[in-house]
């Protein structure tokens, strides 16, 4: 192989090698079936086809979108030889600090349409005229309190199913605090998404009387929100996954809720395989695992057939509505469905369910436009968006009421199926679709896919629309799809994404015959083999397929496996203050914004930041620069960099450097 640069040759030489470990000879992929699991149930149906035309479509806006910005930063002059280390403006442009404070919400410039639907009032109106109190009472569960409270005394595990909104999620932990089960330890509480999980413990903290983070608090990767005091807490799955890895038995916890289990994440099902032997060892450990849908009897199975408690909720009769024709554009049909829900509908509000942010900042653009273009005559729509990367005090928008005469529209991801309660919903808008991620053990490679939503998944978001009067569901297929083209359940996370750092983990635990491990639905060998075959070649796993001494370091990291292989090695090179860097800005989210009012400027700035070498030193270049102005505000503000993004960045940093110096 010839490697050039600036005229001069070198030759290099690479040798691949391809040998097996002793623990997985002939159980390579070379010589095993590695294709990709199957997600889709009819491939060649009506829904694959929507969602194959609805990537290429987004694809077709991004590169666009990306072939503007290109041409922007190209008309940029850049001095590709000056430091990198001082790129902050010159004195005469300093008015842009002036400029963005303006906008009123943070560090953060919008387009018109978000400027119009956060940039008023804190609030609508008041979200509900009850007390806390008789919020609390009003729940479905409420009725049921002292039965609840002693199915839990009285079995050692319980399945509980209610639906989304009968309290289950913030009660519970509640009531078993008010019985006296933290005299013995912690109430845990898991949830399958980090949004989820700080909410909950905010709004619990409310009902409770005291201030996040004393009794009530949470725990997420990279935060935690607790304190000595702490007596219910609620966690993502994989931080509950993180302490058994440092105390298997769980001593400091009374009870262990698993919320939300038919999500099926890979970290749930873990913890399934994982408190189902624990509850054997500690007798005086509580298991709670609750649902939203009617899957009881399988978890009642795997769980010693335990028994089942059942909330009733509170719904109303929803209408369902199928398409007579397929929907081949499925974003576009979703925007003219509110549109005309919003002009012929009685009052009430429409959630409309898509597949993430970038789909969702598209139809919040178009809707917002199409609305201007239909006069002041109309009523007016205000438009929410609600995805996980959205700042919590924008989220918490959707909750709000809309004022008389007026309509919101909120356009989620699927975290509003279980995780979120909208009261006032009375239209629901289902194109079919979600987005997840499938691993591929043959490519080794990570991808985010379209997919059409299960008939489980039909069902939840319709009784969105059935909480507080009698509505609607618009299913944007037809109703030979829902039955023939959708699955009845979605497949679990463990069947179809990487298993690298799961593996390691569990490795870390002790366990080490996988292929055996009790799993509720076990993931394939395949992806197994592969996981293992990456964590032998990052030294993780010896000849035997045991943790080496390097592997046990690694599984301290809550990161992928060859992202700590990198930290822990660049101590060696001794360049580990720029990988700690590097990788907890990559942890981070987007780190620039690109205001539509002041694109110019935004790409000059960006451009002052590029480095030849790639993306990792851009991000490096701008924590760097930050950092020598003191980590200041007003410098983020100046050079269109978000200063959320870049604590979160210093968060992460220091608490891979606490790991690291252990």
């Amino acid at each position: 192989m010839l490697y050039q640069e600036e005229g001069a040759e070198e030759e290099l030489e690479i040798e691949m090698n391809e040998d097996e470990p002793a623990f997985l000879q002939g159980q390579s992929r070379y010589s095993m079936d590695m294709s990709p699991v199957k997600i889709f149930k009819n491939p060649e149906g009506s829904l694959s086809r929507a969602a194959a035309l609805q990537s290429a479509l987004i694809k077709e806006r991004r590169e666009v979108r990306e072939q503007q910005q290109r041409t922007m930063l190209d008309s940029i002059p850049k001095d590709l030889n000056r430091p990198w280390e001082d790129p902050m403006p010159e004195t005469g442009e300093r008015h842009l600090a002036q400029e963005l404070r303006g906008v009123g919400l943070s560090a953060y410039d919008m387009p018109e349409w978000k400027k119009d639907a956060f940039g008023k009032a804190l609030t609508f109106g008041q979200r509900s005229k009850l007390s806390i109190q008789e919020q609390r009472q009003s729940l479905p569960i409420y009725k049921l309190k002292k039965e609840l409270v002693q199915a839990v005394h009285d079995n050692q595990v319980l399945v509980v199913i209610g639906e989304t909104g009968s309290g289950k999620t913030t009660q519970v932990t509640q009531y078993l605090a008010e019985a006296g089960y933290t005299t013995r330890g912690k109430i845990g509480c898991t949830q399958p998404r980090r949004v989820a999980a700080m909410s909950v413990a905010k709004r619990v903290a409310e009902e409770f009387g005291c201030r996040l983070g004393e009794e009530v608090g949470y725990a997420i990767r990279f935060e935690d929100c607790t304190g000595p005091d702490t007596v219910i807490k609620y966690m993502t799955d994989g931080m509950l996954l993180r302490e058994i890895l440092i105390d298997d038995n769980l001593s400091q916890y009374s009870v262990i809720m698993l919320d939300e289990a038919h999500e099926r994440t890979i970290h749930t099902d873990v913890l399934f395989g994982l408190l189902k032997h624990l509850v054997k060892r500690r007798p005086d450990l509580r298991l709670i695992v609750t649902s939203a849908t009617l899957d009881a009897e399988k978890f009642s199975g795997y769980f010693f057939n335990c028994n089942i408690f059942t909330i009733p909720g509170r719904t109303f009769p929803v209408e369902i509505l199928y398409t007579k024709q397929p929907e081949s554009d499925y974003l576009d049909a979703s925007l003219i469905t509110v549109l005309q829900i919003h002009l012929t509908e009685p009052e009430g509000d429409i959630l409309l369910f898509l597949t993430g942010q970038e789909e969702i900042d598209h139809a919040c653009q178009s809707l917002y436009e199409r609305m201007k273009g239909l006069g002041k005559n109309v009523p007016e729509l205000i438009i929410l968006p609600v995805y996980s990367a959205l700042p919590s005090e924008m989220q918490s928008r959707i909750f709000d009421p809309a004022p008389p005469g007026k309509r919101k529209v909120v356009v989620a991801t699927n975290i509003a199926e279980a995780s979120l309660t909208i009261d006032g919903i009375f239209y629901v808008i289902d194109p079919g679709f979600a987005k997840q991620n499938v691993y591929n053990p043959k490519q080794g490679l990570d991808s985010l896919v379209i997919t059409p939503i299960s008939q489980a998944s039909a069902k939840q978001r319709a009784g969105r629309a059935g909480r507080t009067g009698p509505g609607k569901c618009y299913r944007l297929y037809t109703e030979s799809a829902y039955r023939n083209e959708m699955s009845p359940t979605s497949v679990p996370e463990i069947q179809r994404i990487n298993l690298g750092l799961t593996t390691l983990t569990m490795k870390a635990m002790g366990i080490n015959d996988l292929l055996s491990f009790d799993f509720m639905d076990p993931p394939s060998p395949q992806a197994l083999i592969s996981a293992m075959e990456q964590l032998y070649s990052l030294g993780a796993l010896d000849e035997e397929g045991l943790l080496t001494k390097l592997g046990r370091k690694m599984a301290e990291f809550p990161l992928e496996p060859p992202l700590s292989k990198m930290l822990l090695a660049s101590v060696d090179l001794g360049c580990s203050d720029e990988i700690l860097t590097i990788i907890a800005m990559i942890q981070t989210g987007n780190i620039f914004y690109r205001p539509r009012e002041k694109q110019a400027q935004a790409d000059q700035k960006r451009a002052k930041f590029f480095q030849p070498e790639g993306d990792h030193l851009t991000l490096l270049a701008v924590y760097e620069a930050w950092k020598a102005k003191n980590f200041s505000g007003p410098w983020c503000f100046e050079n269109f960099v978000q200063s959320r993004s870049l604590r979160r960045a210093q968060d992460v940093r220091k608490q891979l450097l606490t790991i690291m110096d252990k």
